[in-house]
């Protein structure tokens, strides 16, 4: 999850009220964060935000959130917006590259180095999170002053077009930038395919940006700086347009004044709009679903200590919504606010009315006695995360994609599914400890996604110059027999096996597993280099046809 690090001074000057140390220490986890650490020296704090609150991903948003968690204020912070004469113009050309960009100037701005270092690092966490690396949003933050509207946003030749980068002193064009600098090379491949590349310049021809990879030098924000151009460009208008109003609001938090921009061409209208949203949220369903027994008003008030502005309205609740608040997309989304602005510690606490005897599952038993055996059996446990990607678990082991629980806002691209399989984690495994001796045998007991339900498997890899289709065949014979199941065998059609050297593991005419010797190919693409022999067994199948011994 991403931690946020700034001084303890600085957000105590944020919030505007003298808060201990201890007193935040004490809060902050009831806001649904956590106290990474605290330097005594320095007085840096790092507080960890959960990925869903990109509105806290800086010290002026973390401060905002406290003040009125804390109850030094109450309901829904506003901020004044006015117009301005500037006009950003989008042109038909971006359409096919990158198409959306909205934009925003916050003036009479101070700029600190407390303030730099917050800005930069909000920036680098949006784009990493909720920009996914860029490719989905981008900001550019720019020193107004040296620029001229209206602003173009076009797409233009990769070689027509040459200026300055961050970062460097010489002219590059945009093809060179991707070529040579640092961050052209690391951001290239979202340009991938594009004949054409999106540029950001001013009324006099002045480069602002090469979105999303780089800004200009002419741009550059430095502490002498006082009036500041946002632009965020992307491939998804709701999500730029919080990110917009999440940097202008920090920056308003500084005591910025906030100026709308006006857009032309292949979009219209005036950005940041900071307009709250407003909900709905049902009384009876949220005390149902957090056993609480709350009024409409008792919502209200706990609403109001998460910086909403709500109020009764008969047997529900009338919630206005910060324009920040990129997390909402339902109800329990508010009822869990809700529930954090009660306060967990006055929830109360009740001991159970009857008694009653548990029992482990025999899923459970099972799972524990396979521990057991393949650490007899020379293998080493691990385990992994539940989030994979549909490149490692269909493409990578050469298998036709099938059905997945795919995870809505990815954080990274490597983790944008539930994985349906063990196996592609545990190449994974191999692969970060190719540098190790050979041979290493892994194993793991884990959860994995079959359609919408969960299954527990059992899953294995041995990786050596002699690993073979008889030593994985003779493994999985004994898990079976120690297992009491009785199976049979046969071939086994699946990609992820070299032909001839796969099997199925059969019980009661359905397949529950399969083994065998890895393809090539697979090895290759998880940049492997010796041999693999693997299994993988449904240890739910397994229980469900009632083993005989499960001891």
């Amino acid at each position: 999850m991403p931690v946020v690090t700034f001084s303890y001074d600085d957000l105590i000057s944020l919030i505007g009220k003298e808060v201990s140390l201890e007193t935040l220490m004490d809060r902050v986890p009831q806001l649904g964060a956590d106290v990474h650490s605290y330097d005594e020296g320095t007085r840096e704090m790092s507080i960890e935000f959960f990925p869903d609150r990109p509105d806290l991903y800086s010290v002026e948003g973390a401060a905002r959130a406290l003040r009125t968690f804390l109850g030094y204020e109450s309901g829904l912070t506003r901020y004044q917006v006015e117009d301005s004469d500037v006009v950003l113009n989008l042109d038909e050309s971006i359409k096919e590259v990158r198409p959306y960009m909205v934009a925003g100037v916050v003036e009479d701005i101070t700029i600190t180095d407390a303030f730099i270092r917050s800005l930069m690092e909000m920036q680098e966490k949006l784009h990493l999170t909720m920009g996914r690396k860029r490719s989905k949003v981008s900001i550019g933050i720019h020193d107004m002053d040296r620029v001229t509207p209206p602003f173009t946003y076009k797409a233009v030749e990769p070689g027509s077009v040459s200026f300055v980068p961050l970062g460097k002193t010489e002219s590059m064009d945009l093809r060179e930038i991707l070529q040579r600098h640092e961050k052209g090379v690391d951001y290239a491949y979202i340009l991938d395919g594009k004949e054409r590349y999106p540029l950001l310049v001013d009324s006099r021809g002045e480069v602002l940006s090469f979105p999303p990879i780089i800004n200009g030098v002419l741009t550059t924000v430095t502490e002498e700086t006082k009036n500041v151009f946002l632009d965020v460009t992307g491939t998804d208008l709701s999500a730029i347009s919080g990110a917009l109003n999440i940097v202008a609001t920090s920056m308003a938090e500084r005591g910025g004044r906030i100026k709308r921009v006006k857009l032309q061409g292949t979009q219209q209208g005036m950005t940041p709009d900071l307009e709250p949203r407003e909900w709905m949220l049902d009384v009876a369903a949220t005390n149902a679903l957090l056993g609480m027994e709350l009024d409409a008003e008792g919502m209200a008030k706990a609403l109001a200590k998460m910086g909403f502005e709500a109020a009764p309205a008969g047997e529900q609740v009338r919630v206005l919504a910060p324009a920040w608040r990129l997390d909402l997309i339902h109800p329990v989304d508010l009822m869990e606010d809700v529930a954090k602005g009660h306060g967990y510690e006055n929830f109360g606490k009740s001991l159970p009315t009857q008694q009653t005897f548990g029992s482990e599952l025999l899923v459970n038993k099972a799972a524990d006695v396979a521990r057991q055996l393949m650490v007899g059996y020379g293998y080493m446990e691990a385990t992994t995360l539940t989030l994979s990607s549909v490149k490692d678990q269909f493409e990578k082991m050469r298998l036709p994609q099938g059905e997945v629980v795919e995870v809505l806002n990815p954080i990274s691209e490597d983790h944008t599914c539930l994985r349906v399989s063990l196996l592609p984690s545990l190449m994974l495994v191999l692969r970060r400890n190719k540098h190790r001796d050979l041979p290493q045998r892994l194993f793991e007991v884990g959860d994995v996604m079959r359609g919408i339900k969960r299954r527990r498997y059992l899953a294995g890899v041995s990786i050596s110059a002699r690993a073979s289709f008889t030593e994985v065949k003779s493994l999985v014979e004994s898990i079976m027999r120690d297992l009491s199941v009785r199976c049979v065998i046969q071939p086994s059609s699946t990609g992820t096996y070299l032909e001839g050297r796969g099997a199925d593991v059969m019980v009661n005419g359905a397949c529950i597993g399969s083994f065998g010797e890895i393809h090539p190919q697979v090895i290759v693409d998880f940049e492997l280099g010796y041999p693999i022999a693997a299994f993988e067994l449904d240890l739910e199948a397994m229980t469900e046809g009632k083993l005989e011994r499960v001891a």
